[in-house]
């Protein structure tokens, strides 16, 4: 089935119990240095990574490629050495003064006419998209098509739970990692990898199992979004 958006792939740690996060929502660290290699691994293999402006407040940084055999493996594929950073948020209520402002990417902003107004004649994103509702939110669907029409090919979502729960609801997303870390964090309002409204069991959306591997004390899950392709 031929998709007019770029293929997208949630990157996502969570505990044993399936939090992303506590229930302050504090900046997730509990990954080892082996996920966040490979959170490294699959944003080097895209052309864009999304995020959420919850996501972007919580750590005021985004990851960035620094391994050398990654960075050398997209200059030969004739690619930059870093992929685009896309911020999408509805207010883009951003300190301008983040760590993130400074890191060495291109930074785009997705978000409505309200949202766009500050950021306009300011030098921090290079390119602001508004796609917008009749009702003033995010026209997401309509923005992911038109990001193919850029050349966003391969696109990483990193969160969060909001942002990864509207793109299921509009069959936006083609592929989970999941990595669960071992530990229990709990509360019953800490965030998860979908949040949003949720799923009736017969609308829910269906996953097949690509790959599952360990290392050490983390399990790497790859799902695939099944689509009754067979």
């Amino acid at each position: 089935m031929v998709q007019h958006r770029p293929h997208t792939t949630v990157v996502l740690a969570m505990s044993a119990d399936g939090k992303i996060a506590d229930v302050t929502r504090s900046p997730a660290r509990f990954g080892s240095k082996t996920d966040k290699a490979h959170l490294e691994k699959q944003i080097a293999a895209s052309d864009a990574a999304l995020f959420g402006a919850g996501t972007l407040k919580a750590y005021g940084t985004t990851l960035t490629v620094s391994h050398p055999q990654l960075l050398q493996k997209r200059i030969q594929a004739g690619k930059p050495p870093q992929p685009i950073h896309i911020v999408i948020t509805h207010t883009a209520k951003l300190d301008p003064e983040i760590r993130f402002f400074q890191q060495p990417v291109r930074r785009w902003l997705l978000t409505t006419t309200t949202g766009a107004a500050f950021w306009q004649k300011r030098p921090e994103f290079e390119q602001i998209l508004v796609f917008e509702t009749p009702r003033g939110k995010i026209d997401i669907a309509a923005a992911s098509q038109h990001l193919l029409t850029l050349g966003i090919a391969q696109l990483v979502v990193m969160g969060g739970g909001e942002l990864v729960a509207s793109m299921l609801e509009l069959d936006l997303i083609d592929e989970f990692w999941l990595t669960v870390c071992p530990l229990i964090i709990g509360g019953a309002n800490a965030p998860t990898p979908v949040e949003g409204r949720g799923f009736p069991p017969q609308l829910a959306p269906r996953l097949q199992i690509v790959e599952v591997y360990t290392v050490e004390q983390e399990v790497f899950l790859h799902y695939r979004i099944s689509r009754g392709e067979g």
